[in-house]
């Protein structure tokens, strides 16, 4: 059984009674915040990482994106009680991109409540009073060079950050972000991502602060899929979150049966999540990463490789590379995630 290990700082570690022993309050384990907007893959991926034995989970932060930022919040607390974590801390992000505006909500992918349409009643848990940002700011400042975030959605709380201290940047351990089609069509519209193109001004900024990022593209999640037969397996596994997890991807494959002629889900968010913790399964090439934030393709991401010597400068020039995930072991990602999601 799992059991959950308070922390000095607030944050919760999941652990097996087995694991207490070794690893105390998150000794050895990543510090790590899960930047989402959950959203059916995400509420995916933090039950993986609740059952993930590599992690020291310190919070959640939330951002619109597949909901609105208040159904985010509403979301990551339920899922944080489901979980067993109720105390774990979930700091509101912002409402709108960088730019202001209506974000984009992609409820037609994930339910009206974001998790299927499943309709479950609403947390006894708490929003805390920090922000997203502030959460983030104060977190990397307590622990400088020792977390890490998982961004599952537009990076709007990241840029916030980094615009609320100049430092935050080389005090993060690393970015994880889920986000951008390198060298591939969006799902939004043939330039661009979804997740990018919720707040291209916002994702321009993080991609450019200098801080330790890798990015997973769709080039790359929609490699993964569980198919109808992976989700009966599932859905028959003694997995501790096996039969909510399927009860939502009801409304996400009859989605991508529509969308896409594919009878199964796309594993967007868990991919990421994976190349936080076994990022030996993917191949990465370095380049400066800028992102349109206008025109026909706002949202598009484009890397330079560094194929070229350029004659003079340009928007790339003089800003630190990313790590962009390039191949990956399809065959060993899908065991990974299935191995977590049936995790009993």
């Amino acid at each position: 059984m799992a059991s959950v290990i308070s922390n000095s700082n607030g944050g919760v570690t999941l652990s097996s009674e087995s694991e207490v022993g070794s690893y105390g309050s998150g000794k050895g384990r990543e510090k790590i915040i899960i930047d989402t907007d959950p959203g059916i893959d995400d509420s995916m991926t933090i039950f993986m990482a609740f059952q993930s034995q590599q992690l020291e989970i310190l919070g959640l932060t939330t951002i619109f994106g597949n909901v609105t930022t208040e159904d985010a919040t509403r979301n990551a607390l339920l899922l944080c009680e489901i979980a067993g974590c109720p105390d774990l801390p979930v700091a509101e992000g912002s409402p709108e991109p960088l730019k202001g505006g209506e974000p984009r909500i992609a409820d037609f992918i994930h339910g009206a409540d974001g998790l299927g349409n499943i309709f479950l009643p609403s947390p006894k848990s708490k929003k805390i009073e920090k922000t997203a940002s502030e959460f983030l700011v104060d977190m990397v400042s307590e622990h400088p060079g020792e977390v890490s975030v998982l961004a599952l959605g537009p990076l709007t709380n990241l840029a916030l950050a980094i615009k609320r201290d100049s430092s935050f940047a080389s005090k993060v351990k690393r970015v994880v972000i889920l986000g951008g089609a390198f060298f591939a069509l969006g799902n939004v519209n043939p330039a661009a991502e979804a997740n990018i193109y919720g707040d291209p001004e916002a994702a321009d900024i993080v991609f450019t602060s200098g801080a330790d990022i890798v990015v997973v593209g769709i080039n790359i999640t929609t490699q993964i899929k569980l198919e109808d037969a992976d989700l009966a397996e599932l859905r028959q596994s003694e997995g501790k979150h096996a039969q909510i997890i399927t009860t939502m991807c009801k409304f996400y494959r009859d989605w991508h049966v529509k969308s896409d002629g594919f009878y199964g889900i796309f594993l967007h968010d868990p991919v990421s999540f994976v190349a936080l913790v076994r990022p030996d399964l993917f191949t990465y090439k370095k380049g400066v990463v800028r992102v349109e934030t206008q025109g026909i393709c706002v949202g598009h991401t484009l890397m330079d490789q560094g194929l070229k010597i350029w004659n003079s400068s340009n928007p790339w020039t003089g800003y630190s590379p990313v790590s962009v995930a390039w191949t990956v072991n399809v065959d060993e990602v899908i065991d990974y995630v299935k191995k977590l999601l049936m995790k009993p």
